[in-house]
C-alpha cells in the first residue's frame, strides 16, 4: 500500500474537488475502512471550511480544537467515520459523520446533548478471559457489558456515552425495527425492517425495508452490512428522526 493518495483516485465518498490540486492526505489505518471514513485534515479545511491551507488546519488539531467522540485528537491523518462524533468547543459546534443519498460522507449538525452519545453496531462478540463476554463494535471499539450485555446479539445496535462507554440504550435487529441504510443505491434511507432473508452461501444476507416517501410507502432490499438500526419503535438517533 502507497503512502500516498492521489486526490483523483480518492475514495467517491470523500467531499473534495478531485482536479483543483494533484495530492491529498492519506489517512493512517484505524477503527474505519477507508470508503466510511475520511482524513481529520480534510474535514477541519475542505468540509468545515475552518482553514484555508493544510498548514492552518494542523495548526488547529495541534492546538486540541477539534474531539472526536469526546478525545480531543491532534493526528490530521486519524480516520473519522460513519456515526463519528465531531465537535470543535471554540465555536460550540457538533456534528454526526452519515453517509449523504449520494454515497457521500457528510456532517449533520447536532445538539450537545446529542454530542455526548454515540451509535455503534456489534459486528461480533467474543469470549475472553474468565468467560466474560466482549463486544466487538463497528467503529474498532471493545466494550465489556457485564450483566447489561444479556441478550445482545450480532448486528444490534447500541447508544453509548462517550468517552466512557457505557451502554445507554440497546436496539435489536429484528422485523418492525426502524434502520438507516449507509452506502449503496438506497444510501440514508430511513424505513421499518418486513424481513431477514437468510442467505444460505458465501453471499451476505438481505434485509427488506419498508421506507415512508412523503405519503407514499415502498419497499426495497439491502445488504445486511449495509444496514444499522437506529431504534426500536421509532428513530432514536439525533441527526435522522
Amino acid at each position: 500500500m502507497g503512502k500516498h493518495q492521489k486526490r483523483i483516485a480518492a475514495p467517491r465518498s470523500w467531499k473534495i474537488a478531485r482536479k483543483t490540486l494533484y495530492w491529498a492526505v492519506k489517512q493512517k489505518p484505524g477503527p474505519h475502512p477507508q470508503d466510511r471514513s475520511m482524513p481529520l485534515l480534510l474535514i477541519v479545511r475542505d468540509m468545515l471550511k475552518l482553514a484555508d491551507n493544510s498548514r492552518e488546519a494542523k495548526r488547529i488539531l495541534n492546538e486540541g480544537n477539534v474531539v472526536v467522540n469526546g478525545k480531543v485528537r491532534k493526528d490530521h491523518k486519524f480516520p473519522v467515520g460513519v456515526f463519528d462524533i465531531l465537535s470543535i468547543p471554540l465555536v460550540k459546534a457538533n456534528y454526526m459523520v452519515l453517509l449523504d443519498k449520494k454515497d457521500k460522507l457528510s456532517l449533520v449538525e447536532i445538539g450537545k446533548r446529542a454530542a455526548s452519545k454515540k451509535l455503534c453496531r456489534v459486528n461480533g462478540k467474543s469470549v475472553i478471559k474468565e468467560g466474560s463476554v466482549q463486544l466487538n463494535l463497528h467503529d474498532g471499539r471493545n466494550i465489556l457489558p457485564g450483566e447489561s450485555g444479556t441478550g445482545i446479539r450480532t448486528h444490534d445496535s447500541l447508544l453509548i456515552s462517550i468517552p466512557d462507554n457505557k451502554i445507554m440504550k440497546h436496539f435489536a435487529y429484528k422485523e418492525g425495527s426502524k434502520v438507516v441504510v449507509i452506502g449503496g443505491k438506497h444510501s440514508a434511507q430511513t424505513g421499518e425492517i418486513e424481513e431477514i432473508r437468510v442467505v444460505r452461501s458465501s453471499q451476505p444476507n438481505v434485509v427488506r425495508i419498508k421506507s415512508m416517501d412523503g405519503e407514499e410507502s415502498f419497499s426495497f432490499e439491502s445488504r445486511e452490512d449495509s444496514v444499522f438500526v437506529v431504534g426500536e419503535k421509532k428513530i432514536e438517533v439525533p441527526g435522522l428522526a
